[in-house]
């Protein structure tokens, strides 16, 4: 069984990366011991700005096919959307622009969890719903989603996980769930 988690975000010090991180080490070592964990970064797919007159006239480029590629080695997914201004990371938004030219089921119908955070107290509340929202029109089979607010207060850094008691105990249901999941579709 294979897991992909990544940030929708190009930083380098991105808080939605080290909760994605956390999510996948959590589910390794708590659900699935001989999961295979890909800590995808969308900084290896950059790719000039889309627009449908750069598609006409130089097509789309390998690196979205590639991001697709490396999606479908997948059995599931778990994403961390970042939030600026209420809205996806340019960088994030025009890789999934380029990627979705390739077919509107970007996320080939992966069971995934959504999540997000933020420094503040909205927890990147708006750019998560935004992405339930659209899901399952771009392929993603969305299990549940999780919004922590204040990463800073609800993240342990020294440790790399969550100290929170309440996002812990919210992630643990959402990482058990995709578990029963994986389950089912292997057993079937």
């Amino acid at each position: 069984m294979k897991l992909i988690a990544f940030a929708a975000s190009n930083s380098s010090t991105s808080v939605n990366a080290k909760l994605a991180r956390h999510a996948a080490e959590r589910f390794q070592a708590e659900f699935a011991p001989d999961a295979e964990i890909d800590i995808l970064d969308i900084n290896d797919y950059e790719m000039p700005l889309y627009s449908s007159d750069r598609e006409a006239a130089d097509g789309v480029p390998q690196l979205a096919q590639d991001f697709r590629d490396r999606l479908a080695t997948a059995d599931a997914l778990v994403i961390s959307y970042a939030e600026h201004n209420g809205h996806y990371p340019a960088a994030y938004k025009n890789l999934f622009d380029w990627a979705s030219r390739l077919g509107k089921e970007v996320y080939q119908n992966k069971p995934a969890l959504y999540l997000a955070t933020s420094p503040g107290p909205g927890g990147a509340g708006s750019v998560l719903a935004a992405a339930k929202a659209s899901a399952g029109f771009f392929g993603a089979d969305v299990l549940g989603a999780l919004s922590v607010p204040n990463f800073f207060e609800a993240f342990d850094a020294e440790q790399g996980a969550l100290s929170d008691e309440t996002a812990r105990d919210e992630l643990g249901k959402l990482l058990g769930a995709l578990s029963e999941r994986l389950a089912q579709a292997k057993a079937a």
